[in-house]
C-alpha cells in the first residue's frame, strides 16, 4: 500500500492523513473521504479547494471542522484543527486504536502511537483509553458499528468499558445517532453487531421495540424467537446481496435517498420489519390461558396453540413512522422503511396467486415502482429465517423460486417500463362529477389508481368512462 500513490494525496505535502482513511487504505479498500488533521485547518482547506477546483464547506466552525468536495462529488477531503501540541497527542484522543494511525504527507511516513496497526493485522478492536468515552458518548455506539464493518474482535476491556459508560449513550444528539445507525446496518457483519448490542443492553435503548418483540416466541412456522427473527433477516439480507448478480447488486448499492445506500436501508427495514407482530398477537384453539403464560414462559410455545399476527404488516408501517421521525430519518427514508414493512408479504402473495399471469405480475411491478428488487429481496430474507417444524423445505424452495421468477420478470421489464401517467386531476374528477372535496373523491381517485394498475384503464377516455361509472 502506498498512500501517495492516491490521486489527491500525492499532490499534498503538509498535514497528516488520519482516521478511517488510513484504516481503509491498509485494509484494501476503497476510499473516497480523506480525513486530514493540519494545523490552521480552514486556510489549509481554503487553499486546497481552490488548487483542486473544488467547493468548500465548513462542517463546524466552532471545532474547525471543513470538507473540501470534489468535482464528482464522490471524493473529498475533512479537514480538521490538529488537537494539542502534536499529532502524537491528538492520535491519544481518539476512540480505537484502528482509527488512530497517521501518514505524515510532508515526510512519508507512519505514526502509530496506540499499536492500531498491530490490532489492525490481528483483527482487534481495542480503545484508547475509557475517558474517551466520556469526552463522546457517541463512541459507545461507534464501538458497534466498527465491529460491524470489519467483523474485528472487541477487547475484553472495551465490552466492559462500553457497558460501565452505557447510561451515556443517548445523551448525542438524535442526528449523530441516526448517522451511526445507518453505518452500522450498511456493514457485512450488521447481524452480530445488534446481537453485542443487545448482550450489552444498548439495543434496546436505541429500539425499545424490542422490548415488546422478545415477548413472542418461537411457533410452527418460526423456528426463532421474534427479536432473532428479526436479526436473522438482516443476516440473510447480507447473504442474498452478496449471492446477488450485478443488476441486484448496483442497484442495492445505489444512494437514492437519506446519503446511504439502499441496502443500508433495506436491513434496517428488515430488522423492523414484524414491528407489528407483537401488537396485533393472537392465539387460536390452544391450551394456552390467553397471553399470560407466554409472557413469563416461552416454552409454552410447544402447545398447540395457533399464533396469528393478523395484519400486522400495515401495522407495522404505522407505528414506526413516529419512532423513526424521532430519530431524524427523512421523509423519503421513512417512506422506503414503511413501504418495506407494509408489503413485506406482498411477493409471496402475488407468486401464490391461484392465475399466476403476466398482467398479475406487472400490477406488482407498478404498485411497488422502484423498490420492486428491495422488496423481492426482503421476503426472501423473511422466508429463509423462519423455519418452524410446519415449513418443508419444499414450501421454502417453492416459494424462493417463485420470487426469483419474480425478480427475473421485472429486470426483463424494468428498463421499458414508463411511469403510470396521471390520466385525471382531483380537480377534473371533481368537475366530472360536480362534486366537492370529500372522503368520496379520495376514494374515487384511488379506485382509479387501482384500476390503472391492474391494466384496466390506459387511456384518458377509459378514466372518464371508470371515474362517471363511480358515483353512486
Amino acid at each position: 500500500m502506498n498512500i501517495k500513490d492516491d490521486f489527491i494525496l500525492k499532490d499534498i505535502n503538509e498535514g497528516w492523513l488520519v482516521g478511517g482513511s488510513v484504516r481503509d487504505f491498509f485494509m484494501g479498500k476503497n476510499v473516497a473521504d480523506r480525513d486530514i488533521t493540519i494545523k490552521d485547518a480552514e486556510d489549509f482547506a481554503k487553499k486546497t479547494a481552490e488548487r483542486l477546483d473544488a467547493v468548500f464547506i465548513t462542517l463546524d466552525s466552532e471545532n474547525k471542522i471543513y470538507r473540501v468536495v470534489l468535482k464528482d462529488k464522490i471524493n473529498y477531503l475533512d479537514i480538521s484543527e490538529l488537537q494539542g501540541e502534536s499529532i502524537e497527542e491528538d492520535l491519544k484522543r481518539r476512540d480505537f486504536t484502528i482509527n488512530a494511525i497517521a501518514y505524515d504527507l510532508k515526510n512519508d511516513k507512519l505514526i502509530d502511537v496506540t499499536g492500531g496497526l498491530e490490532d489492525l493485522k490481528n483483527g482487534v478492536l481495542r480503545h484508547i483509553k475509557e475517558e474517551n468515552f466520556e469526552d463522546d458518548p457517541l463512541r459507545i455506539l461507534r464501538a458497534y458499528r466498527f465491529y460491524a464493518l470489519t467483523g474485528f474482535q472487541m477487547t475484553k476491556e472495551l465490552e466492559a468499558s462500553l457497558k460501565k459508560y452505557l447510561p451515556l449513550a443517548l445523551k448525542p444528539a438524535k442526528e449523530r445517532i441516526n448517522y451511526e445507525i445507518m453505518k452500522l446496518f450498511g456493514g457485512k457483519y450488521a447481524d452480530e453487531a445488534l446481537l453485542k448490542m443487545d448482550e450489552a443492553g444498548l439495543l434496546e435503548k436505541i429500539f425499545p421495540c424490542i422490548i415488546d418483540m422478545k415477548k413472542v416466541p418461537p411457533n410452527a412456522h418460526h423456528h426463532l424467537d421474534l427479536f432473532h427473527h428479526t436479526v436473522e433477516t438482516v443476516r440473510q439480507i447480507e447473504i442474498i446481496y452478496e449471492n446477488s448478480n450485478d443488476a441486484v447488486k448496483t442497484h442495492l448499492d445505489s444512494v437514492d435517498f437519506g446519503g446511504f445506500p439502499r441496502l443500508n436501508h433495506l436491513k434496517l427495514a428488515g430488522f423492523l420489519h414484524d414491528i407489528g407482530k407483537f401488537s396485533t398477537w393472537t392465539l387460536e384453539n390452544g391450551k394456552c390461558d390467553k397471553y399470560e403464560c407466554l409472557y413469563n414462559k416461552p416454552e409454552c410455545a410447544d402447545c398447540n396453540a395457533r399464533h396469528r399476527f393478523i395484519k400486522h404488516d400495515d401495522a407495522g408501517s404505522k407505528m414506526v413512522i413516529p419512532f423513526l421521525k424521532d430519530l431524524k430519518f427523512s421523509k423519503k427514508q421513512i417512506e422506503y422503511i414503511s413501504c418495506m414493512i407494509k408489503n413485506h408479504i406482498y411477493p409471496s402473495s402475488v407468486i401464490s396467486a391461484p392465475d399466476l399471469n403476466d398482467k398479475v405480475l406487472m400490477r406488482y411491478i407498478r404498485k411497488m415502482e422502484d423498490n420492486v428488487i428491495d422488496n423481492i429481496v426482503l421476503a426472501k430474507a423473511d422466508r429463509l429465517s423462519a423455519r418452524g417444524v410446519d415449513v418443508t423445505e419444499e414450501m421454502i424452495n417453492n416459494n424462493l423460486n417463485g420470487l426469483e421468477k419474480l425478480l427475473s420478470f421485472y429486470l426483463e421489464k424494468k428498463d421499458t417500463l414508463k411511469p403510470l401517467p396521471k390520466l385525471l386531476d382531483g380537480n377534473e374528477i371533481m368537475n366530472l362529477l360536480n362534486i366537492n372535496q370529500s372522503p368520496m373523491l379520495g376514494k374515487i381517485i384511488k379506485n382509479l389508481h387501482e384500476a390503472q394498475l391492474n391494466g384496466d384503464i390506459t387511456t384518458r377516455e377509459d378514466a372518464v368512462k371508470f371515474v362517471k361509472a363511480q358515483k353512486v
